[in-house]
């Protein structure tokens, strides 16, 4: 497990490009937290939001894309949510610490017996090594982290752009369903395992990570403030749409307002130290098939 992504990680394991790795995951709370008398208040913070890895994938430089393919996201039986003093927009109406106690079987989420809805798995922190500076996997940044987008689950292709040799990937924090909102800070927090095939794309990078889908594909860009957010995901869809596949930056932008999504994958507010996490979600037409041309 690692704590944190930076610089200097040190590989648990090597594989080859196309290799497939199984990582058995914590959920945020490393099993502090297992029954509704279980508060966030009363855990140590210290030991949140672990990530398994990192694996080194050869060949991999700076200046190419770690390619991690998610190809299936498992997660045991149960999780949590929680209601945290402080963060979220309704706190002030809301009793808090409060945890909440999930089942998930069978393709679904039980939350009482009223209310049950249909699961969906994915990965909340999944990163690569930084080019400088030190990150808690609570943050999320141009190396990925803490991204919280719920699209990363299983057929979800994700490029990190890579700063150290290997990429050094490391991958934690699963949900068992999330939408967008997460105005609580918590998604059904849960642990599970998660089967990654590797790749490396030679030679072009993003950058912040960059994840392909079936029917889109999906630029990220990370900041503390909505706004900054917005602007620089923005950016990035644009630059992307006019190095790799030839667009004006007019018609970048207008494409970009007239076929596109904006949208955010971590919405919670006030959150004190954490960011916004905003992503556009582009299709997959004959101009653009993918986040990368060639």
């Amino acid at each position: 497990m690692i704590w944190s992504f930076g610089p200097d990680l040190q590989p648990v394991l090597e594989v080859e490009p196309g290799d497939v790795v199984t990582f058995e995951t914590n959920d945020c709370f490393t099993g502090q937290i297992r029954s509704e008398d279980d508060l966030v208040t009363e855990i140590d913070l210290s030991r949140i939001n672990s990530a398994t890895g990192p694996v080194a994938v050869e060949g991999a430089e700076p200046g190419d894309s770690l390619v991690a393919e998610i190809l299936d996201v498992r997660p045991i039986e149960w999780g949590v949510a929680t209601l945290i003093p402080g963060f979220g927009q309704l706190i002030e109406h809301v009793q808090s610490p409060l945890t909440r106690l999930f089942e998930v079987r069978d393709g679904v989420v039980k939350m009482n017996d009223r209310v049950s809805f249909p699961a969906m798995p994915m990965v909340g922190v999944v990163g690569v090594a930084t080019d400088g500076e030190e990150l808690s996997n609570g943050l999320a940044g141009r190396h990925g982290g803490n991204l919280d987008d719920h699209w990363h689950g299983a057929g979800a292709k994700i490029f990190f752009p890579v700063r150290q040799p290997g990429g050094l990937f490391a991958v934690g924090d699963m949900h068992a369903a999330m939408g967008d909102g997460e105005i609580c800070f918590t998604g059904v927090e849960i642990a599970g395992e998660v089967d990654v095939r590797f790749d490396v794309l030679r030679g072009k990078q993003a950058t912040w990570p960059v994840t392909e889908l079936a029917d889109r594909w999906l630029p990220h860009a990370t900041a503390y403030e909505y706004d900054d957010a917005l602007e620089l995901v923005s950016e990035e869809a644009a630059r992307l749409l006019v190095d790799e596949h030839g667009f004006t930056m007019e018609d970048a932008f207008i494409f970009l307002s007239v076929a596109c999504d904006a949208g955010v994958a971590q919405a919670c507010k006030p959150a004190e130290g954490f960011g916004t996490i905003a992503r556009f979600s582009i299709p997959k037409i004959d101009a653009c098939p993918a986040p990368f041309s060639g």
